[in-house]
């Protein structure tokens, strides 16, 4: 493997990074983190040499698959049917306003022509750069990037995977080397934050494969990741990418936006949450079968409806619904995907104005449903109807209530309580969307 910085530039960055104070936004962080909350959807791409065998993206770890095994993949994977138009299209149409891209995964495969290694996409029979063709489509679509970036890596032996909690079965050796990975992983990333346009923000991954299993000991890593000097390399290469890293705690100084992996903000259904919810920019990241990356036998779809109610909820809570799909390894996305992309879409052309740019509701997601907020607007997004008279407790003064245009008539009631008369109303079987003109 080649190594990458020149002793000149690394001995100044490093400089650079010690020298910086605790971490202050840049203006334009700021103004990124601003769009960031009002943007609400994106989507997730899980696809790269693990699509192959078609049992999602933890394949070589769950089969215990050495690395030269492994390896072979370079010399089967060739997506003749990727086609960056059609992924970002649809991403355009389902109303998303971001794309997060896997560029490298825990496998350690480079989804670009990385000059720091030899497993990489470009020494496919494909030869081509998906990251390069993603941001180039991205740029003529108005959708902004964001690059996946996993920590840990099962491939290479100079990561610590002694210690690590998982890729213990991928048949390494050789003594690793920290400070070795440490470079490599700040040459990629200078890689993909200097040839491939504007960077909307790193997505970071495999924290958690350093952490004890001990709970009590949850904030002490076995490694020191030198967070700091490679958020602030992010943050001088390019001033308004967010940072956001997928490590199941609270956020670390540098990190400009916390995400919650298949769970609503503060839920804890999958174990991987827990941690209290900050004031920072909000972001769940869910699938729509089971899977992140490909998995031939998962069928499992969530239907349009569900992934409505799930965009609804993360709007209720303040927060973007980041949606994966996991593309076959030939570079299609499966019909099971664009079919509910679609649907998902065309509820947004109609209704997005009730969850682009909103803020959390007054009150948390509910059974019945959620709230958003958009000045002196209250949307209530009824998911579940249950009889023709609905009562909640408002802090504000109501001025008007309507249903697609039809006034309602609502009742105040004591300890500030409304009555809203749904009597008669259709009901949208997907959201019964209710306007409020409130005073605050």
């Amino acid at each position: 493997m080649k190594l990458f910085f020149s002793i000149l530039f690394t001995t100044c960055l490093l400089s650079l990074c010690k020298s910086q104070s605790p971490y202050q936004p840049s203006t334009e962080n700021l103004a990124a983190r601003k769009w960031f909350d009002s943007a609400r959807f994106g989507m997730f791409i899980h696809w790269g040499a693990f699509s192959v065998p078609g049992s999602g993206e933890w394949v070589m770890n769950n089969r215990n698959i050495t690395f030269t095994e492994y390896g072979r993949l370079q010399t089967i994977f060739n997506p003749v049917r990727f086609d960056a138009k059609k992924w970002v299209s649809a991403a355009k149409r389902a109303g998303m306003q971001y794309i997060t891209l896997i560029t490298r995964h825990h496998d350690g495969f480079s989804d670009w022509d990385t000059k720091q290694s030899e497993w990489k996409i470009t020494n496919t029979d494909w030869k081509q750069d998906a990251v390069k063709l993603i941001a180039e489509e991205c740029q003529r679509q108005g959708i902004r990037l964001f690059v996946y970036y996993s920590l840990l890596d099962w491939y290479r032996s100079d990561y610590q995977y002694e210690t690590g909690r998982t890729g213990q079965g991928t048949g390494r050796t050789a003594k690793s080397d920290w400070n070795h990975y440490i470079a490599f992983m700040k040459a990629q990333l200078t890689e993909l934050l200097t040839q491939y346009g504007p960077i909307a923000g790193v997505w970071f991954d495999g924290y958690w494969d350093q952490l004890p299993n001990d709970r009590d000991k949850i904030n002490q890593p076995r490694v020191d990741w030198h967070l700091p000097e490679i958020y602030a390399l992010i943050h001088h290469l390019q001033p308004q990418c967010l940072i956001g890293n997928n490590h199941h705690l609270s956020p670390i100084p540098g990190e400009d936006f916390q995400m919650f992996e298949k769970d609503l903000p503060g839920g804890n259904s999958t174990g991987f949450g827990g941690q209290s919810v900050s004031s920072l920019p909000l972001e769940t990241c869910e699938t729509i079968n089971d899977s992140w990356g490909f998995n031939i036998t998962d069928t499992h779809y969530k239907s349009s409806k569900e992934l409505i109610h799930l965009l609804v909820k993360d709007a209720g809570y303040g927060a973007n619904l980041l949606l994966n799909i996991g593309p076959l390894p030939n570079g299609e996305i499966q019909t099971a995907f664009t079919e509910r992309l679609d649907s998902v879409g065309s509820w947004m052309k109609k209704n997005g104005y009730s969850i682009y740019g909103t803020r959390a509701g007054f009150l948390k997601p509910q059974d019945w449903g959620a709230i958003t907020e958009k000045g002196d607007i209250v949307y209530l997004h009824i998911l579940k109807s249950d009889g023709d008279k609905f009562f909640v407790k408002i802090p504000y003064k109501v001025k008007t209530a309507e249903m697609g245009g039809s006034p309602l008539r609502v009742q105040t009631l004591g300890e500030n309580y409304i009555m809203i008369d749904l009597k008669g109303i259709p009901m949208d079987p997907v959201d019964a969307i209710i306007k409020l003109e409130v005073i605050k």
